[in-house]
């Protein structure tokens, strides 16, 4: 996993889940290349954002479908 400090220099197109709506605290992903998945907050589209290759972001997705990072408090 890599950073970018300015999410919008990306050339990607972003996108939120479909569950999402314009109030929500979401996050955003952008496909950067065949490869690599960037992911960042939608409330700042200026700040970081994490680079994921895909096969990362589906075992963390995957992860937390399967509960494996409990329950915040």
């Amino acid at each position: 996993m890599m950073q970018v400090d300015d999410a919008s220099t990306l050339p990607v197109t972003w996108w939120k889940s479909s569950f999402s709506d314009s109030a929500a605290q979401c996050v955003e992903c952008g496909i950067v290349d065949d490869l690599t998945i960037a992911v960042r907050d939608s409330k700042t589209p200026h700040g970081p954002a994490l680079l994921f290759t895909r096969y990362q972001l589906t075992g963390f997705v995957s992860a937390v479908a399967a509960g494996r990072f409990g329950d915040p408090e």
